[in-house]
């Protein structure tokens, strides 16, 4: 924990620190904290943050990635709720501000407390803009079921959830997050098409020449693009059935996500009485027409501009820190020259300035390559670079971003702005950016910045990052940092030895890791940290994969400490978007009884549970769950849980089988009840799903399962590992035929095991099967060539003698006296009904 210093008197022990009150808890809003801090403001300032969103500060920039299965959600967290606490931060997290009384200089929240202020700052952020449609709400004025905005992490977990249950989703928005989304949605699985007002994509980056290219691009991936037309209706009622156009063509849609815009949240600055335009109007300082509240990031107006991207939302928090803590009482803000450098639905794009000549003496070079996807232009000036666009080849952007920021001088042959600029000596380019040049846009880090981390003893590229956050934002930048470490380093980079660990706070590989456990006999994860992690120092991104590695070493004979496991395995369910649960119960292979049915309608309506779903898993869920209720409600059920939330076994998938199905040649049904039973709930590095069908038909999907097992005829079996067919889709690779259902249990339980004991933590079968080799996996599990066969055997069989469901004993007393204490219900946005 951070020691701090506040600043008391003497005599009473008050502290005299000035109240610094923030409004958001958004990028702008908790960088701006992060600035002060960093400038000693926590001897200066009492300082408490406002939240709508229920969590900590997270990285909005990277949804998309989490959307896509790129990123897991606790990967894109920026600060946590630690931090703040550790940092000396009030975080009212989950609680809104609904005016400010800038007279008393008090913020009123709508839970009815109120908070003094000597400054404030508001970085209330924007929301998805959300055009007019008719039929977009429901008779309570909510947006329909299956209407989805695109700017929270609630949004995308909602997303995410429904993506696992539709087929068809139509995007309203043909700018980069719509674009994103619809990439995204259609790795899951998802028919996606792209409704556009605009005449081409991202035409506010975008010449028309460049959006029809990516279009093209955009179309090739199966997505179909719609342009220079709007959704006016949404067909209903009770749910989204499909949206017609402003022609009054209709399309079937099971969603629909409005990326449509961005608009500047403004109303608490507006029931305080400040100016508002477009957005929250401020001066070079940040002040807005009251001498003590300031606003900074996409709520903010200056200069005419409100700025929807994060560079400028870093420059004004480093402006603002440093008036707010007189480090320089003279700070100013004059606007950004705003370039960005993204990754558009697997396209690679630049743009900065303009994407046209404006005068008739300006200078346009374009080269333009339909047939690859390529689109590059520039605009010159008096010899300046005042715009450039780069579609689908952005290997000069550092260079023209230099030129464009700093005015460094362009060559006089114009097409090497373009072609080959340092004439395949890419340590030259970066040998001649200035000290002062911006190389990661999100975090504001300048080349001279990653320069002295290397001077500083950063030896590689990861310690690089770490130190300076170039590369922790969007990830666009990675590859020039790397130039910059390695130019920097004079070629003496070491290597990230970091890279190789099984979890960040344990300098060990996974082998070494495991057998130290092993040998010292280390049962917890405290004692792993104790025993193997620097000066014992206690890591909080490592204590979910240990939890799930001495599980799968120890089996009943490892001790839990709570504080290690994620909120879902905490108790024993999945949290779903406003604090509530789901609860799965077990439903082997999909076969059910009139009496479990009976009961599971019973506990449903016991409970007043909102929704009772069938899942892909062929499994019930009962769906918004109050965390108090659930240990009371699996008791009532007395099944076992179906482990819907866990990194582990979860389920096997069957087709109905060779008993009913004229096509079947095994009895997949049974085989599939039999590995569930043998494996349920089983530890593993990332969640297995796995199926069996009783013919090639695939009705159940076995093929794209991280183990597929499929009957081929005459009592035989092909077994499949590595399948996929979420954010990636891959066909599992065929590991072997099999003669007996006998067979398949312990080749399943062989490839499993290898899979637990090998994997990196999170690391799907469906990237290990890859990584590794599979003809190497067949060479291990079937020949034994490293003679560990019997081994995995046996360590399986520990692993399923120490099985025990997590509700089948005392599940009504909790492990510790919060355990099922209620949970902290999420606060829904404002919306804003149009009509």
């Amino acid at each position: 924990m951070s020691t701090l210093h506040f600043a008391m008197d003497e005599a009473d022990g008050i502290d005299t620190r000035q109240r610094l009150v923030v409004i958001g808890n958004g990028m702008a809003g908790a960088r701006v904290v992060e600035e002060v801090l960093e400038r000693g403001g926590g001897e200066q300032f009492a300082i408490t943050v406002f939240g709508e969103e229920p969590h900590g500060n997270y990285n909005r920039i990277m949804l998309s990635h989490v959307l896509a299965g790129e990123e897991h959600e606790d990967d894109i967290v920026l600060n946590s709720h630690d931090w703040y606490a550790d940092n000396g931060v009030q975080l009212r997290a989950g609680v809104r501000v609904d005016r400010v009384d800038t007279h008393a200089k008090v913020v009123h929240t709508t839970d009815g407390t109120t908070t003094p202020y000597d400054q404030l700052v508001i970085a209330t952020g924007s929301r998805s803009f959300i055009p007019p449609m008719t039929g977009l709400y429901s008779d309570d004025e909510q947006l329909l079921p299956g209407v989805f905005g695109f700017r929270t992490i609630d949004d995308t977990r909602a997303m995410l959830a429904a993506a696992a249950e539709h087929e068809k989703a139509v995007v309203v928005g043909g700018g980069l997050l719509g674009l994103e989304a619809a990439r995204a949605l259609q790795g899951h699985g998802l028919q996606v098409e792209v409704v556009h007002a605009g005449t081409h994509l991202m035409n506010q980056q975008l010449d028309p020449d460049g959006g029809a290219i990516l279009k093209q691009s955009v179309e090739s991936l199966g997505i179909v693009v719609h342009l220079a037309t709007r959704t006016t209706e949404v067909i209903g009622p009770d749910r989204v059935r499909g949206v017609v156009l402003s022609g009054g063509r209709a399309i079937d849609a099971d969603m629909l996500v409005i990326a449509a815009g961005i608009r500047p949240v403004t109303e608490v600055a507006l029931l305080s009485g400040i100016e508002v335009e477009r957005g929250v109007v401020v001066d070079d300082q940040l002040r807005t027409d009251d001498p003590d509240v300031y606003a900074v990031g996409e709520c903010a107006q200056h200069r005419g501009e409100v700025y929807g991207l994060v560079a400028p939302v870093w420059e004004q928090a480093r402006v603002l820190a440093d008036l707010l803590t007189g480090t320089d009482p003279d700070a100013e803000y004059h606007g950004s020259r705003t370039a960005t450098k993204l990754k558009v639905a697997g396209v690679d794009v630049a743009t900065m300035g303009v994407n046209r000549p404006e005068r008739d003496s300006d200078e346009f070079l374009v080269i333009s390559e339909p047939r690859r996807g390529v689109h590059l232009s520039v605009v010159v000036r008096d010899d300046k670079l005042i715009g450039a666009t780069l579609l689908g080849d952005t290997r000069k952007v550092a260079f023209l971003t230099q030129a464009f920021d700093r005015g460094t001088p362009l060559p006089q042959e114009r097409i090497k702005l373009l072609v080959d600029l340092s004439d395949g000596a890419e340590e030259v380019g970066v040998a001649e950016l200035p000290g002062d040049s911006q190389v990661c846009n999100c975090n504001g880090v300048s080349k001279q910045a990653i320069c002295d981390a290397v001077a500083g003893g950063c030896g590689n590229v990861g310690a690089v990052m770490d130190k300076t956050r170039a590369g922790k934002g969007c990830g666009s930048c990675k590859s020039l940092v790397k130039q910059i470490v390695e130019w920097a380093a004079d070629g003496d980079v070491t290597e990230d030895e970091s890279a190789n660990w099984y979890v960040p706070g344990i300098p060990l590989a996974k082998p070494e890791l495991m057998a130290a456990i092993r040998e010292q006999g280390l049962l917890s994860v405290s004692a792993v940290f104790a025993a193997l992690a620097p000066g014992g120092a206690e890591e909080a991104k490592s204590k979910m994969g240990l939890t799930s590695l001495l599980r799968m070493i120890w089996g009943s004979d490892f001790v839990q400490e709570n504080d290690a496991k994620f909120i879902n395995d905490r108790v024993h369910g999945n949290i779903q978007r406003d604090g509530t649960f789901s609860v799965v119960p077990q439903i082997k292979g999909g076969v059910t009884t009139p009496a479990q049915l009976r009961k599971i309608a019973d506990v449903a309506e016991k409970y007043e549970v909102p929704m009772v779903k069938i899942t892909g898993g062929q499994r019930i869920d009962l769906l918004g769950v109050r965390k108090e209720d659930l240990p009371a409600m699996w008791d009532d059920l007395g099944m076992p849980s179906g482990y819907a939330y866990g990194k582990s076994f979860r389920t096997v998938k069957t087709c109905v089988g060779s008993d009913f199905c004229r096509f079947g040649l095994g009895d997949s049904t049974q085989l599939g009840i039999d590995l569930e039973t043998r494996f349920q709930g089983i530890e593993s590095p990332a969640k297995m799903k796995l199926a069996v069908v009783g013919c090639p038909r695939n009705c159940a999907e076995a093929y794209v399962k991280d183990v597929g097992v499929v009957a081929v005829g005459n009592g035989k079996w092909e077994v499949y590992v590595g399948g996929a067919a979420g954010a990636t889709i891959r066909k599992g690779d065929l590991l072997a035929t099999v003669d007996s259902p006998e067979a398949v249990m312990q080749l399943t339980g062989r490839f499993m095991q290898y899979y637990r004991e090998n994997a990196n933590w999170l690391e799907r079968t469906y990237d290990f099967v890859p990584r590794v080799g599979l003809e190497k996996i067949k060479q291990v599990l079937l020949e034994d060539s490293e003679g560990i066969v019997a081994e995995l055997d046996e360590n399986m069989q520990q692993s399923i003698d120490a099985y025990t469901d997590p509700w089948g004993q005392d599940a009504a007393r909790p492990a510790t006296p919060g355990q099922f204490r209620t949970a902290l219900p999420l606060v829904d946005l404002p919306k804003v009904p149009v009509r």
